[in-house]
């Protein structure tokens, strides 16, 4: 097996804002070099760039509900020089309680938060293994593994990531290849806006008593594109402050 470098290129999706913007910050820090997706947030995007201007990084917009846009983007993956890392952030959420879900609308949060993972893993697996080096981090979230009320559709979405992930992890081990899967808790970013008045029952129920930052996420992040996580894969490791060896909040 070669040894892992210890710089990387790697892909960020939704790298625009909020965790993946922290993503790309520390990723780039550590010394990568760091291509970035986003869908509506160029000028968050912009701004990115410019604080990132003496790092190597780069932007593209990219909707990854559209499935010709994914197809197009893979086909771009493949005809550029090989990353050796991929972080899947990008995600959509959707409230609803399962018997009142709309299909069209669940589908839509599948095809962003899982089936965009697939398509763009295919295209980028295949020069890791050959290189026998990868790294491959899939941002998950503790509604794959613990129910909460109107979060069918996401956690579904979540669900499916982890499966496959791990299926992944273990086909591709040992080519040198880690898959591993983060499983954040309640994070303060905007994602969490919407739940703002629900803000002191959930930090009250986290044993650790306040809300993660990205930061907690994006260290983790760079920690497994680095050769000491070389031996890590297949793992499951949740960011959510002692949350989920407890009982869990309900809002």
């Amino acid at each position: 097996m070669s040894k892992a470098p210890a710089s990387r290129r790697v892909l960020v999706t939704g790298g625009g804002r909020g965790l993946g913007a922290e993503i790309v910050r520390e990723l780039a820090r550590a010394g990568h070099e760091v291509v970035f997706t986003y869908r509506s947030a160029s000028a968050e995007a912009d701004t990115l760039l410019k604080e990132l201007a003496d790092k190597k990084v780069s932007a593209k917009a990219l909707d990854l509900a559209d499935e010709k846009a994914v197809e197009d983007f893979a086909g771009w993956i493949e005809n550029e020089a090989p990353l050796s890392g991929f972080v899947h952030n990008a995600g959509m959420s959707y409230d609803a309680l399962a018997a009142l879900m709309k299909v069209s609308e669940a589908e839509k949060v599948m095809r962003v938060n899982f089936w965009s993972f697939v398509r763009l893993s295919q295209s980028l697996i295949r020069p890791m293994t050959r290189a026998r080096d990868g790294r491959i981090v899939v941002i998950g979230s503790l509604a794959a593994l613990h129910a909460n009320v109107g979060n069918g559709a996401y956690g579904a979405s979540k669900a499916a990531l982890f499966a496959f992930a791990r299926t992944l992890a273990t086909e591709t081990a040992r080519r040198g290849v880690t898959v591993n899967y983060i499983a954040p808790g309640f994070l303060d970013t905007e994602m969490l806006a919407p739940y703002a008045q629900y803000r002191d029952k959930l930090e009250g129920g986290i044993p650790a008593g306040r809300l993660g930052k990205p930061a907690d996420v994006a260290g983790l992040v760079t920690f497994l594109m680095s050769p000491a996580a070389a031996y890590i894969t297949g793992a499951v490791l949740p960011v959510d402050g002692g949350l989920s060896a407890g009982l869990g909040v309900q809002r």
